[in-house]
């Protein structure tokens, strides 16, 4: 009777431990949202031109919380960034992919000069309106 409950037991945990190994591995890649959305100007000149951006950060599952700790950060440095920016790099699409690289650099950069590393693997325009 206690080899067949020390069987039954061993059979259990070898299908809990089975069943562990086959759970879904937790997401290496994950995206922070800059929300609400960057509005503000860009520009210079009589004229005041507006742009709303969507934007999202890739970056790996375990640094989530520490650039959603830096979002105040990062959202200033967006923003400085967009205002300088001319109608041709907010209008072509050659020059958002410019601003949107350079919004990458201006992150990362951020980013290293705060935790000794860059933390985002890539920056995506989920939406960006001007308005020249």
């Amino acid at each position: 009777m206690k080899f067949l409950s020390t069987l039954l037991l061993a059979l259990s945990l070898s299908t809990v431990v089975q069943a562990q190994d086959d759970a879904p591995a937790a997401p290496t890649t994950a995206y922070v949202n800059l929300t609400p959305a960057i509005v503000g100007n860009y520009g210079a000149g009589v004229r005041l031109k507006y742009y709303k951006a969507d934007i999202a950060l890739r970056v790996k599952g375990e640094n989530v919380a520490r650039v959603e700790y830096h979002e105040p950060l990062i959202r200033d440095q967006l923003i400085q960034l967009f205002a300088q920016q001319t109608d041709e790099d907010m209008n072509e699409f050659e020059g958002k992919e410019r601003v949107r690289k350079a919004a990458l650099a201006q992150v990362r950069q951020a980013l290293v000069q705060e935790e000794g590393e860059a933390l985002v693997d890539d920056l995506l325009f989920n939406n960006l309106v001007v308005q020249p």
